[in-house]
């Protein structure tokens, strides 16, 4: 009975699921563990040691534009949190506020992420298309598109559509530039392997080209939700009566520094979950590259 290459490689790979599982068993040593806490506290002295001069220095001066973090971290419990359950512990605030935003941003970017991609694989597909449509993509993606605002809101008025609009502008070009670099970089030999089991058209770009330009794409689409939350809130400053932003404009137009200041410390933990919860998925999503770079060394 002859062994295939199937056979070799599943016996390879099961080989490599043992050896794995037996490294995550065997137990780590002290001086590795003391090693690691160290690292993660050396990232968070130089915030630390900020907050504390920034309580300092607030509670000896008069200046109300710039309250104590104690105070600001009160205000925000009081304003974002609520001891209830049934709420996920937010406050109604968070959802008439927060979720309003939230909103925007996911179907703005969702948007901008569906036509970034589709024209970005039209771009490096098509030699006519980027020569017509490149140096357009590339002005744009150079233009501070908070700019537009004003012309926006012409158009659209006072609505969630001029702040969904701006979020997926601002961020489509990026995902285009991104998607087209990464698609005209894919190996030939994938293409030509993929040709030779008669792949062709959707079903080619499907399982062959989107999957081995993923790593570029996702770099742009990681990049674009910083830019999307930006052009969130810049929005929110000019036309609209709900948001993030506004809550901002809002309190910094009567006075109310300590909710300005909480709301920025919302935007930051947004951006934050935001960007840990993408690297997720990322991960996820490429694992098989870190597979790849494994075997090959």
């Amino acid at each position: 009975m002859g062994v295939s290459v199937t056979d070799v490689a599943i016996v390879r790979d099961a080989t490599d699921a043992r050896d794995a599982n037996m490294s995550r068993t065997r137990p780590r040593f002290p001086a590795v563990r003391i090693r690691r806490a160290m690292n993660s506290l050396t990232r968070f002295w130089l915030l630390a040691l900020v907050l504390i001069l920034w309580e300092l220095l607030a509670q000896a001066s008069s200046n109300v534009f710039f309250p104590p973090p104690s105070r600001i971290a009160e205000q925000f419990v009081e304003d974002w949190l609520a001891p209830t359950p049934s709420t996920a512990f937010l406050s109604e605030h968070f959802y008439a506020t927060a979720v309003v935003s939230l909103k925007r941003l996911a179907v703005g970017w969702v948007l901008a992420a569906v036509v970034g991609i589709a024209v970005g694989v039209l771009l490096a597909r098509s030699t006519v298309a980027a020569r017509m449509y490149g140096p357009v993509v590339r002005f744009w993606l150079a233009v501070p598109n908070a700019i537009l605002i004003p012309i926006a809101v012409k158009v659209f008025g006072v609505t969630d559509a001029m702040n969904i609009f701006m979020i997926a502008f601002g961020t489509v070009w990026l995902i285009i530039v991104s998607t087209a670099d990464g698609v005209s970089t894919v190996d030939n030999s994938y293409l030509r392997s993929a040709r030779s089991l008669h792949l062709r058209g959707v079903e080619l770009y499907s399982k062959v080209v989107i999957p081995a330009a993923l790593p570029r794409i996702t770099a742009g689409l990681r990049v674009s939700i910083g830019i999307g939350l930006i052009l969130m809130i810049v929005s929110e400053f000019f036309a609209t009566t709900a948001g993030l932003g506004y809550e901002v404009q809002l309190s910094q137009q009567t006075f109310q520094y300590t909710r300005m200041w909480s709301a920025f410390v919302l935007i930051a933990v947004i951006g934050l979950a935001t960007n840990a919860a993408f690297a997720v998925v990322e991960r996820r999503i490429l694992h098989w590259q870190r597979r790849e770079g494994l075997k090959g060394q």
